[in-house]
């Protein structure tokens, strides 16, 4: 996997209203963490970290991070972690994770899908996606951009499980028995039934408690107690 550089400066000030006017003036907060390291505060520019996620690789890129105003001036590292607002999605912050190209990290990878089910294409199946990544174990350059799935000859009833996948150069972790998708019958929606009453028959009304008295007809006695 290829590596991709990002300038990132150390930030000296700590604290929310540190972080409010590094994203007030175009800076994401970040820090950078490492094995026996002591953390660092640094801030991204942010519209060099958006063009950095969105590359082929997304979150599980390698990063060569150019770290200005620190000892440590280069540093390898990938993304550990990003907060995102809940609502307008804009980056809050992110995490880094120190790296050694020699040593095997643990990367969720995600799965992507090709092909078009025979289930769903020809006998209105539904695929249903129950994982969307998993857990591998290898070297930071075997990081796989994702594990492909392909769908093609799967029909209704059928499902595919983690155990299923292969990826080259990487051990996955995840449980194996997982189930990743499905391929569900098509949903049938029932119309409500509608009685029609037959030609000359007319309709019954809903009796309510006890039946109505018939015209003419004389009240029920009331049965007398016998006087003691």
């Amino acid at each position: 996997m290829a590596t991709v550089e990002l300038k990132v400066k150390t930030r000296e000030e700590k604290g929310k209203g540190s972080a409010r006017k590094a994203r007030a003036a175009g800076f994401v907060p970040a820090v950078l963490y490492g094995e026996g390291e002591e953390p660092q505060t640094l801030v991204i520019d942010g519209k060099d970290f958006y063009t950095v996620v969105h590359t082929t690789a997304g979150e599980n890129v390698i990063l060569d991070l150019k770290i200005e105003g620190a000892k440590q001036a280069e540093v390898k590292a990938i993304i550990r972690e990003i907060q995102f607002h809940p609502v307008r999605r804009e980056i809050l912050h992110v995490d880094f994770q120190h790296i050694s190209m020699t040593k095997e990290i643990t990367v969720s990878v995600p799965i992507k899908i090709v092909g078009e089910s025979i289930g769903v294409k020809t006998n209105d199946g539904i695929l249903e996606v129950i994982l969307r990544e998993v857990e591998v174990e290898c070297l930071p350059a075997n990081i796989p951009d994702g594990i492909e799935i392909d769908v093609t000859e799967l029909d209704i009833g059928h499902s595919l499980q983690v155990k299923d996948l292969h990826v080259e150069n990487a051990r996955i972790i995840s449980d194996m028995d997982a189930t990743l998708l499905t391929i569900g019958a098509p949903t049938v929606v029932e119309e409500p039934k509608v009685e029609v009453a037959e030609e000359g028959e007319e309709e019954k009304p809903a009796e309510e408690g006890a039946e109505e008295k018939k015209e003419g007809e004389p009240e029920a006695k009331k049965e007398e107690k016998p006087e003691k």
